[in-house]
């Protein structure tokens, strides 16, 4: 047990997008220790919208810079070999790796689909501004780069509680999707800002969906496996 530990977020939004970032860890990771580091925090590893995304947008869980998606087999960081390897260099100095995850929603749909959503007031989200309509969102995800490896789940609108983009007519907006047991989380459980802040940006995931809940929980596994990440 580390006492009085020390840990290094090794990541900041403006760094270039070269692919280099685990090449450069993996090198450094001697030095880290010698700085008395005792844990690294590591930038989100898997394809977002494109190959310069943070890390924030995120695409597809499994694709940790190994399929050709969204453009670029690798993400800005790297491969997930270059990944891999880096957290290996990590271990063998005793330092702890901390994988930046992000399941709040995700982003980069392949296709549109049509379903019901309100119009909710962006200042206060539990006032619903329209009756239901039909709109045209970003919502399917079927990861043709990937195929069914790792995974065969395939997203789409049921398994989302809310979209901000209505691409029939283009507007931009906070709407709520209409469907079984869907809706924001309860307010006790959320920030209250804006009335209640479970939505925060693009198609927000719905932990009401039971399958969604066992894709994440299958996805933690797989990534705590695959990777040898610590937390």
């Amino acid at each position: 047990m580390v006492e009085n530990g020390l840990m290094m977020q090794y990541f900041e939004w403006n760094l270039p997008n070269d692919g280099q970032l685990w090449n450069n860890l993996k090198d450094d990771a001697k030095h880290l220790k010698e700085l008395g580091v005792t844990a690294v925090w590591l930038p989100p590893a898997y394809k977002g919208t494109s190959q310069d995304d943070v890390g924030y947008g995120i695409y597809d869980l499994y694709d940790l810079g190994e399929f050709n998606q969204k453009g670029t087999v690798r993400t800005k960081y790297g491969t997930k070999e270059e990944y891999i390897q880096a957290i290996k260099a990590l271990h063998e100095q005793g330092l702890s790796v901390y994988a930046d995850v992000v399941l709040n929603h995700k982003a980069g749909a392949d296709a549109k689909e049509r379903f019901m959503a309100y119009e909710v007031n962006p200042d206060n989200r539990q006032e619903k501004l329209t009756e239901p309509y039909e709109i045209e969102g970003w919502t399917r995800f079927n990861f043709e780069g990937r195929g069914d490896t790792y995974s065969k789940f395939k997203w789409n609108w049921r398994h989302f509680s809310g979209t901000d983009f209505n691409a029939e007519n283009d507007k931009e907006a906070i709407y709520m999707i209409q469907g079984l047991e869907k809706g924001w989380s309860d307010d006790e459980t959320v920030d209250n800002e804006y009335g209640n802040y479970d939505y925060l940006m693009f198609a927000d995931i719905d932990y009401e969906n039971e399958e969604v809940v066992q894709e994440v929980l299958n996805w933690a596994d797989w990534y705590i496996e695959e990777t040898g990440v610590d937390g």
